[in-house]
């Protein structure tokens, strides 16, 4: 599967960010804020109709952008489209944006009314939006060169990488960032935009190692980074949530609701089949 990252996607698709949303269903622009009513109450949407997402879209299988497409897919993609159905809404996507702008952007308010880019529920996150119930459990990974030849104990790749000749990727703002940070502080900690950026890094030799979310690392190297491995599967117990803002708690309460229902109906366990193969 050919992938491209989030600059090259936003390079090509320039002329959809005046149009204001990417859709499936061909969303237009936004036309102000709106309400809208369910069974918890009333919560505001930035356009009637459709619920606004916003995301990295360079995460498979979470979310990406194939080369040649302007369509957004992956596991949080039809998640959302299940989620936006049962509160009676069209999804609809902000064109690609930074991880780490996502959480002030939500906070802020006005452009999307969700952020939905595997965002660990953690309580620095907590003091800026509110998180959903949580839908997905991961942990975080470390995956290098299939070549280089690593013992195969835990001790023996963070000693490996534990230098200061070392320089280990990750995507800024993340919590794989933060863990290189404590648990290898010798090495040379690398933030990048997004993952891609990163695995394409390690795969030329910028960088010695990439550390990421648990799924998104076994599906790279699996699909699109054939020459590199998983070393280390580190396990933090994190859990994703939806990001909303505080001010929109209803929306908050509506998609839990929502949650619910496509965990009950079967409809969840069938997208991580789809998605993940079993492997999360």
């Amino acid at each position: 599967m050919a992938m491209i990252t989030r600059k090259q996607f936003l390079a090509g698709t320039a002329g959809l960010v005046g149009a204001g949303v990417l859709s499936a269903c061909g969303g237009g622009s936004s036309s102000g804020s709106s309400t809208a009513s369910s069974s918890t109450g009333t919560y505001t949407l930035v356009k009637e109709g459709t619920l606004t997402g916003v995301s990295d879209m360079a995460y498979p299988p979470l979310e990406s952008i194939d080369e040649g497409s302007t369509e957004p897919k992956g596991f949080e993609i039809d998640m959302m489209d299940a989620l936006a159905k049962e509160l009676g809404l069209t999804m609809a996507w902000l064109p690609p944006t930074k991880f780490d702008t996502i959480v002030p952007l939500i906070k802020q308010g006005g452009k999307a009314d969700v952020g939905v880019s595997a965002f660990t529920i953690n309580d620095e996150r907590k003091e800026e939006i509110d998180f959903t119930d949580s839908y997905l459990d991961s942990n975080q990974g470390l995956a290098t060169l299939a070549s280089l030849q690593v013992e195969e104990s835990d001790a023996a790749v963070k000693s490996l990488f534990d230098a200061a000749d070392k320089k280990v990727a990750c995507q800024s703002g993340t919590t794989g960032r933060d863990w290189i940070r404590e648990n290898l502080p010798n090495a040379q900690c690398v933030p990048l935009d997004d993952a891609i950026e990163a695995m394409n890094g390690m795969q030329t030799g910028s960088y010695d190692a990439v550390v990421a979310d648990l799924p998104v690392l076994i599906h790279l190297c699996k699909e699109s980074y054939t020459d590199c491995k998983v070393a280390l599967q580190i396990p933090t117990g994190e859990q994703y949530g939806i990001v909303v803002s505080k001010d929109n708690a209803k929306l908050t309460e509506a998609l839990n609701k929502a949650l619910a229902t496509i965990q009950e109906n079967g409809t969840m366990d069938d997208l991580k089949k789809k998605w993940f193969n079993g492997e999360v």
